[in-house]
């Protein structure tokens, strides 16, 4: 079985095209009919993003963390007690490509980093894209690390102790681990995933973060944005 976990956190706007997304992915013929399963976890959620979730039928766990860590964690073990041997991770603000999944396991590796594509860039600006493009490698042997568009075998998540209960770059904790272990890691720009560039970012320390910041060091007005244990109401 294939496992895809989605945190969310009031996404109500974005949950819809992520999840028609990933279930094109699952059916993906290369895939030979696989078993996919895919669970959002809902954390601390006040909006419709659990009744839409459900209206597409697929599963749910709500969970009140505040911490975007502990929920991919809390996911990842549901999947793997369900008998995943693979666990692939998105974002609920992000739409994967027809062929995500079957691109991941073709790599035949112990974990797959894949890139991110910008959704829009009118919150930001062309100096803050420029500036972006300038710093992002679309290249082999990238080194990005995205939670986004992350996926490895259960074996190596296990053998690395998987996501640290930890509000921000849980992503990044865990690949670093999976490199202390030996673990073989593909970094391909092949499978890109396509995420919001939204400045009212849900995450502290995430991407919406990182381009807001990038947008302040080149003199962008800042975006008063509350956040609390790792993330945004």
């Amino acid at each position: 079985m294939i496992g895809v976990v989605i945190p969310a956190h009031n996404e109500e706007n974005h949950i819809t095209d992520c999840l028609l997304s990933v279930l094109v992915a699952a059916g993906h013929p290369d895939l030979h009919g696989q078993l996919v399963t895919i669970l959002v976890v809902l954390d601390d959620c006040s909006d419709n993003t659990g009744q839409l979730v459900s209206a597409h039928g697929v599963a749910k766990l709500d969970v009140s963390f505040q911490n975007v860590g502990k929920s991919g964690a809390t996911g990842a073990e549901n999947l793997l007690s369900a008998g995943a041997q693979w666990l692939a991770f998105t974002d609920a603000d992000t739409v994967v490509p027809h062929d995500w999944l079957a691109r991941q396991l073709e790599f035949s590796a112990d974990a797959v980093c894949g890139t991110v594509v910008v959704d829009s860039w009118n919150e930001h600006g062309d100096l803050v894209r420029s500036k972006y493009l300038e710093l992002y490698q679309f290249i082999e042997n990238h080194h990005h690390i995205h939670s986004a568009n992350l996926g490895l075998s259960a074996e190596a998540y296990r053998n690395a102790g998987g996501f640290q209960h930890i509000p921000a770059h849980e992503d990044v904790h865990l690949v670093a681990d999976l490199e202390r272990i030996g673990a073989r890691i593909v970094w391909t720009p092949t499978n890109p995933v396509i995420t919001s560039a939204r400045r009212d970012f849900k995450c502290l320390g995430g991407f919406g973060e990182f381009l807001t910041s990038l947008g302040a060091s080149l003199g962008m007005p800042a975006l008063n944005t509350q956040v609390s244990a790792g993330m945004a109401p």
